[in-house]
C-alpha cells in the first residue's frame, strides 16, 4: 500500500510518498528530475544505543561488515560495482541508527537497489572468521586514527561519558573500546544480524530521476522475499532530568598544541521545537566568525585562536550542546572560562538581537537547504524522520519549523540549560617540555590522522 503526499506549506515544492512491503520494510520515494541522478539510503533502526555492556562498537563493527561480501557480491565486490557503474557510497553509524547510501547514475538505480537487498537477505551466507578478523583490525586502527592517536581526539568520548551516567543507554560512543572490540565473537555478530537487519527494522528510501513505479517494483522484487524479524528488544530508556544539576569536570595533561576548554551541555531532545530554539542559540553564541563568542575570545580579546559551539541533535536522549575552544598563546584557561560565563549570562539576560536572530535563521535555513536540495541529503533527512519520529514528511517542512522560533524561545532555553551547573567541562594542559617524548623517538605515523570536524558522532566505513 502507498500514499502520495502533496507539496505542503514550507516545503519549497517538495514532495514524497510513502509504501510499505507486506514484510514491513518503509519505502520513502521523492521524484526530482534536475539532473539525471539518483540516491538510495537505507536505514536501519539500529545505533550503539542497543548495545550491551561488554560489547560497545559492535553497531560499527557490524556497518563495516556489510561491505565484506553477501552471498552473490563478494569481497570488496559492492564498493567495485558501484564505482564502477560511476557512483559514490559508504556508511555510518551513530547512537541511534546505521545506514547505508549510494548515489548513482539514474540508468544504475537497479544495480543499487539489488545490492543493498542482497546484503540485507543474504549476509549470513558470507560472514565467517576471516572477514570478522579482517574488519575487526580496521575498525581498531579507525579508533588509534581518529581518537587514541591525534591531539583531542578522545575528547567526545570523555565528554559523552562524563554527560551522560554510567549505565545510560549513550554513555558510550559508536567506536567502542579496544577490549570490547577484541571480545566480540561471530556469533556475536550473526546473532545482531538476525536481531537488527531486517526489513521491518528499516526505512529505504529512494530521491531523485525515477519513475516512482518502475522503482517500487524493483524494491518488490528485490526486497520483497526477505523475511521479516520480530525479536528486536525495545532500546533501553535515555531519558534524563533536563539540567545536570552539577558541574562535571576532568582535566587531561596531554601532548596537545594549545590549551583547550570544552564543554558538552544538556539540551533538549530532537524533534521539538525547544531543540530548534536551542540550535538558534549556539548558532548565535558560537556558529561561525560572526558569532558572539569568537568575537568576543578571538578577535576582541585575543585569547583564543578557535571557538565554535554547535549542537548535537539526539532524539533518545537529551541533545548535547558541544563548545570548543582553543587558547592562543600562554593564555590560562580560567580567562576563557570567565569570558564564556560572562557572554552566556549575558546571552540568558538579553536574547538575542533581532540582527543575530535574523542571522542565525538563515545560517540554519541554508544548512538546512542545501541538505534537502542534494538527493543524497534530501534522502538521508527522509530515513531519518522516518526512523525517528516517525513521518518522513516532517523533514520537508523542517526549515519552516526553524523559521517560526521566536526570539523569546531562544532566550529561554539559554537562560534555562546554558548554565554552569548544566555542563561537563574538558580542560587540555599541554605537556611540559620535560614531560614530552624524546624527539629522537620516531612518530606514529598514524599520528597524523585527524579527526573531521563534526563527525564526532559518525563513524564511516571506508
Amino acid at each position: 500500500m502507498g500514499h502520495t503526499t502533496t507539496a505542503e506549506a514550507g516545503s519549497g515544492g517538495l514532495t514524497a510518498t510513502e509504501h510499505r512491503l507486506a514484510n514491513g520494510l518503509r519505502v520513502v520515494l521523492s521524484e526530482d528530475h534536475l539532473t539525471p541522478v539518483a540516491a538510495v539510503c537505507l536505514w536501519y533502526d539500529v545505533g550503539s544505543r542497543h548495545e550491551v555492556k561488554g560489547r560497545t562498537g559492535l553497531a560499527h563493527l557490524f556497518e563495516h561488515l556489510m561491505f565484506q561480501g553477501s552471498a552473490q557480491v563478494k569481497g570488496n565486490g559492492h564498493f567495485e560495482l558501484v564505482q564502477g557503474a560511476g557512483g559514490s557510497l559508504n556508511g555510518t553509524t551513530s547512537f541511534e541508527r546505521t545506514n547505508y547510501f549510494e548515489t548513482m547514475p539514474a540508468h544504475q538505480l537497479e544495480l543499487a537497489l539489488w545490492l543493498e537487498a542482497d546484503r540485507m537477505g543474504s549476509l549470513l551466507a558470507a560472514l565467517d572468521d576471516e572477514s570478522m578478523e579482517n574488519q575487526r583490525d580496521v575498525v581498531k586502527n579507525e579508533r588509534r586514527q581518529r581518537y587514541d592517536n591525534v591531539p583531542y581526539g578522545t575528547a567526545f568520548e570523555k565528554l559523552t561519558a562524563l554527560s551522560y551516567p554510567e549505565g545510560h543507554p549513550y554513555h558510550h560512543t559508536p567506536i567502542g573500546s579496544m577490549a570490547d572490540l577484541d571480545a566480540a565473537t561471530l556469533e556475536d555478530a550473526r546473532q545482531f544480524f538476525r536481531t537488527y537487519y531486517a526489513p521491518n527494522n528499516a526505512v529505504l528510501s529512494v530521491v531523485g530521476d525515477i519513475d516512482p513505479q518502475q522503482t517500487l517494483a524493483w524494491i518488490e522484487r528485490y526486497f520483497g522475499s526477505i523475511s521479516s524479524h520480530d525479536g528486536k528488544p525495545a532500546p533501553r530508556d535515555g531519558s534524563l532530568p533536563e539540567v545536570i544539576g552539577e558541574q562535571k569536570r576532568e582535566v587531561l595533561v596531554e601532548e596537545v598544541p594549545a590549551r583547550a576548554l570544552m564543554a558538552a551541555y544538556r539540551l533538549p531532545h530532537d524533534g521539538t521545537r525547544a531543540c530548534d530554539a536551542a540550535d538558534l542559540a549556539l548558532t548565535v553564541l558560537g556558529g561561525g566568525e560572526s558569532s558572539r563568542l569568537y568575537n568576543r575570545l578571538v578577535r576582541r580579546d585575543r585569547t583564543a585562536v578557535a571557538a565554535g559551539f554547535g549542537l548535537l541533535r539526539l532524539a533518545g536522549a537529551p541533545s548535547m550542546g558541544w563548545l570548543d575552544v582553543k587558547t592562543s598563546g600562554d593564555v590560562e584557561v580560567p580567562v576563557i572560562e570567565a569570558a564564556i560565563d560572562e557572554e552566556l549570562a549575558r546571552f540568558a539576560e538579553e536574547g538575542p538581537t533581532p540582527e543575530e536572530m535574523e542571522r542565525a535563521q538563515a545560517q540554519l535555513e541554508r544548512e538546512w537547504l542545501d541538505r534537502l536540495g542534494t538527493v543524497a541529503g534530501r534522502a538521508d533527512e527522509l530515513c531519518r524522520y522516518a526512523v525517528l519520529f516517525g513521518d518522513p514528511q516532517l523533514a520537508l517542512t523542517a526549515v519552516q519549523r526553524v523559521l517560526e522560533v521566536t526570539p523569546e524561545e531562544v532566550q529561554e532555553v539559554a537562560k534555562a540549560r546554558l548554565r554552569p551547573d548544566n555542563r561537563a567541562v574538558l580542560v587540555y594542559e599541554p605537556k611540559s617540555p620535560e614531560e614530552a617524548p624524546d624527539a629522537d623517538v620516531p612518530e606514529d605515523p598514524e599520528q597524523e590522522a585527524t579527526v573531521e570536524a563534526g563527525n564526532e558522532n559518525e563513524e564511516t566505513a571506508k
